[in-house]
């Protein structure tokens, strides 16, 4: 059997120490990611905006530069067709692109499963023939039949997609639904299903819907985050296209709080943690901190078991 390949440190071939972007700010070059949000918060139409920004090389949501432009691939599961054109046209619109001008392919096969190998092979073949700089999929749960709250159904599929990117050095934008109900949690922590979504990502961002006030938050694994981001989705007619009423730039992260911190020791904890081991831990009241497990279990964030307290999906 053959042996794995190797090299010695210093003979690795060296990067710039600048971070690359796919789109500045937004988007780390060659990174996973999720697009995530409840319902209704303009996710298909931000992943859309990244996506004609990509292929055109003009600015995402009109503020966001795109370094090198390329093209994309795009499967949006949920819209039919002529929607997802109608979107494109509206987006292209606001950006100053024409459709026709826009290096965008679109997948149009009704299904695509990512828990089928024939599937999946078929998609690879895809990127491998297109060599697209992004891969859109919109949304995760239409693509597949696994329980999304089990660890170990969604990470082989989440590592399959860390693969592609890695073999065809692209970027893979996922749409991703958060839970209802859950504007208490933190933007990564909010979304639906096992914890692995979160962690998988090197650049997040999450869309939060607040009366009428929509808010993007920026996460990224090798960059400063960015924080409250105000959208509106604007046009006229059918042309409908998001952008940016206020920008923050990107600042330290306030000191967690202690729903934070209990939220926190959860998801990096492998077993069930007692009500001693987390107060400890959070260095927190008994009291404040049974109030907080309340919270979070009420929430479908976290579970009570026999043993302890664990992340909900685990």
């Amino acid at each position: 059997m053959n042996g794995l390949p190797v090299e010695l440190a210093h003979r690795l071939a060296d990067r710039p120490t600048e971070q690359r972007w796919l789109v500045e700010g937004l988007w780390a070059d060659e990174a996973v990611g999720i697009v995530g949000g409840e319902p209704k918060c303009c996710k298909s139409f931000l992943v859309l905006d990244l996506a004609v920004a990509v292929a055109s090389g003009a600015p995402c949501l009109r503020q966001y530069p795109v370094p090198r432009p390329g093209r994309v691939l795009l499967y949006a599961a949920e819209d039919a067709l002529h929607l997802v054109r109608r979107r494109l046209e509206g987006i292209g619109r606001a950006a100053g692109v024409a459709l026709a001008d826009l290096d965008v392919h679109v997948i149009t096969t009704p299904t695509l499963r990512l828990d089928h190998v024939g599937d999946r092979d078929r998609l690879a073949a895809t990127v491998a023939a297109l060599r697209p700089r992004l891969l859109v999929l919109d949304p995760f749960v239409r693509l597949h039949r696994i329980d999304e709250n089990v660890s170990g159904e969604v990470a082989p599929l989440l590592a399959y997609l860390r693969e592609l990117q890695r073999r065809h050095q692209l970027s893979v934008a996922v749409v991703h639904h958060a839970r209802k109900g859950a504007a208490r949690a933190r933007a990564g922590q909010a979304l639906r299903g096992s914890s692995e979504f979160h962690a998988w990502g090197d650049s997040n961002l999450y869309l939060r819907r607040v009366g009428e006030q929509l808010t993007l938050t920026v996460e990224h694994r090798a960059a400063a985050s960015i924080t409250g981001i105000t959208l509106a989705l604007a046009g006229d007619g059918d042309g409908l296209a998001l952008c940016v009423t206020e920008r923050r730039t990107a600042a330290p992260s306030p000191l967690p709080s202690a729903a934070d911190r209990v939220a926190r020791t959860l998801a990096e904890a492998t077993t069930p943690l007692t009500v001693a081991e987390l107060r400890r831990a959070c260095r927190i009241r008994t009291s404040t901190l049974c109030a907080i497990l309340s919270d979070l279990v009420a929430e479908g964030c976290v579970r009570r078991t026999a043993t302890g307290y664990l992340t909900a999906g685990r």
